[in-house]
C-alpha cells in the first residue's frame, strides 16, 4: 500500500523561516521542502547553523521532503556551467547534513537525439553529479515539465544505476502540453519526490495555468497507483497554485492527502 507522507513547500507561506515551520506543522504537514537558494545561506552554513535548523525542525516534528536548488540555467547551457555544478554539489552536501537525500532542480532541455553532442554533454554532467551524490548520500532529482516524460526517462536510462532521479511535477507537465499520466508511466521507476501541483491547458490559446489539487487535468489517483506499483516511499509536497489563499489551499490539500 502506498504510504502518503504529506509535505508542503515552505516558501509558499511568505513567512520568516521559524514561523513558516510552525505554520506548516499546524496545518498537518509531516515535512517541508526548503529553498536552498533563498531560505538558507548556501555556502555559509556552519555545523552550528545546521544543528540549529535541525532543532527547529525537530521542535515542530518536521523532516525535509526535499531541498530545492533552482539554478537560473540548466546543465545543458555551457555558460558558467562549472559554477552551477559546484553550487549544486554544495546543495547536495547541505541536504545530506540536514538529513535529506533529495535535491531538486530543472536540469535543462534534454535532446531527443541521443547522438547529439549536447545529449552526451548533459549526460556527463548528470553522471558527475550522480557520483558525487553517491558519496555524500543525496540525489539530484530532475523536476519534470521541460520535456515529455519519455524523453527524460530515456536520458535517465543511460545513467549508472542509482544516479537517475525525478521530482515529479504533474502540474508543470500539463501546463507545458504534456500528458502527466503518460509521462509518469515512463518516469515512475525514477521518482523520489512528488509535487502535489495540478494544472490546466488552454489548447486554443496555447497557454497553461496552475490549479489547486484536484481542480485541474491531472488524474492523481492514477499517478498514485503507478507510484504504488514502484513501492514509492518519498514525500508528497503540496505546492499551491494560489497566492491569495495559500493557507486555505494548503490546508485542503493536506487534509485530502491524509484521507487517502
Amino acid at each position: 500500500m502506498l504510504r502518503i507522507r504529506p509535505a508542503v513547500r515552505l516558501a509558499c507561506f511568505g513567512l520568516p523561516f521559524r514561523k513558516a515551520l510552525i505554520r506548516a506543522a499546524e496545518l498537518g504537514a509531516k515535512a517541508v521542502e526548503i529553498d536552498a537558494r533563498h531560505e538558507l545561506p548556501l555556502g555559509e552554513m556552519s555545523q552550528t547553523a545546521i544543528r540549529q535548523i535541525r532543532k527547529l525542525l525537530d521542535d515542530q516534528g518536521l523532516r525535509i521532503s526535499a531541498l530545492s536548488f533552482n539554478t537560473r540555467r540548466g546543465y545543458n547551457v555551457m555558460a558558467d556551467l562549472d559554477r552551477r555544478v559546484e553550487a549544486t554539489r554544495q546543495a547536495m552536501l547541505l541536504a545530506s547534513n540536514l538529513g535529506c537525500n533529495v535535491v531538486t532542480n530543472r536540469i535543462g532541455v534534454v535532446p531527443e537525439d541521443q547522438e547529439d553532442s549536447s545529449f552526451t554533454a548533459l549526460q556527463q554532467i548528470l553522471v558527475d553529479l550522480g557520483e558525487y551524490g553517491q558519496r555524500v548520500g543525496a540525489l539530484l532529482a530532475a523536476r519534470t515539465g521541460s520535456e515529455d516524460g519519455e524523453v527524460l526517462a530515456a536520458m535517465l536510462a543511460t545513467l549508472p544505476a542509482g544516479y537517475g532521479a525525478v521530482d515529479l511535477d504533474p502540474g508543470s507537465l500539463v501546463m507545458n502540453g504534456y500528458s502527466a499520466t503518460e509521462s509518469t508511466q515512463s518516469l515512475a521507476p525514477y521518482v523520489v519526490h512528488m509535487r502535489i501541483r495540478d494544472g490546466l491547458r488552454d489548447i486554443a490559446r496555447g497557454q497553461g495555468a496552475a490549479a489547486a489539487f484536484g481542480a485541474g487535468a491531472v488524474d492523481f489517483d492514477q499517478l498514485f497507483a503507478m507510484l504504488e506499483e514502484q513501492h514509492y516511499a518519498g514525500y508528497f509536497t503540496v505546492d499551491p497554485a494560489s497566492s491569495r489563499n495559500v493557507v486555505g489551499e494548503v490546508a485542503t490539500a493536506l487534509q485530502r492527502l491524509q484521507s487517502i
